[in-house]
């Protein structure tokens, strides 16, 4: 495990970001675990989390111009990872999305750099994967070409089709994904002393159930 993965998931743990228990989930499962990177609230967490973004898209490997941030959660996160890139030595452009078009001004939906090159989509979670096909679609028919997304965590969890929902979502886009942590890695971490052995039992049984290999 990288050590930004690990400073992550010490973060998520920090914050509640990662709670264990019985969660009903929109699909209607009941999960032993709950994300929710809506926790990270303040100005030391968010630099930490960034700083963790940022390590996880330079470790890739994958040249890009830009980066965007989708509409909400996208929005604080693509600039504490900008921020972060920054103190890194690259100076990297970014924009968000508007959930609905301004009419006045500048209009449009788009805010920020203007949309060229090589886009890195920058977003929490994937589950139904709306926001990040909404953000392919505008970025495409703005010029640009996305070419990946950072994620937090892919819950490696069957959908509809079979497949998980960062496996549909680079089947239909063709952008790679590229979560901070997955279950596998989470599961390693915890397994450290960080959760009890039932929670973790319960978080491999809920894998075998509804995990995608």
């Amino acid at each position: 495990m990288h050590a930004y993965q690990s400073a992550f998931l010490k973060l998520a743990l920090e914050h509640e970001v990662l709670k264990f228990g019985s969660f009903t989930l929109k699909s209607g499962r009941s999960s032993p675990y709950f994300f929710n990177l809506g926790k990270i609230s303040s100005g030391a967490a968010m630099r930490e989390l960034g700083s963790a973004y940022a390590q996880a898209l330079q470790g890739a490997g994958i040249g890009y111009d830009m980066l965007f941030g989708p509409a909400y959660k996208g929005i604080p996160l693509v600039t504490a990872v900008a921020l972060a890139l920054a103190e890194q030595g690259r100076d990297v452009p970014y924009a968000y999305n508007r959930k609905e078009a301004k009419d006045h001004g500048e209009g449009g939906t788009l805010v920020g750099a203007l949309p060229k090159g090589r886009v890195v989509i920058v977003d929490d979670v994937l589950t139904a994967g709306t926001a990040l096909r909404e953000a392919v679609r505008l970025l495409r028919a703005a010029g640009a070409e996305p070419v990946a997304a950072v994620i937090a965590l892919d819950r490696q969890e069957k959908g509809t089709s079979g497949a998980s929902a960062v496996q549909e979502m680079e089947r239909d886009s063709g952008v790679r994904v590229l979560p901070l942590v997955n279950v596998g890695s989470l599961l390693d971490y915890l397994s450290q002393g960080a959760a009890d052995i039932a929670t973790i039992e319960a978080i491999r049984a809920y894998q075998a159930q509804y995990g995608v290999a």
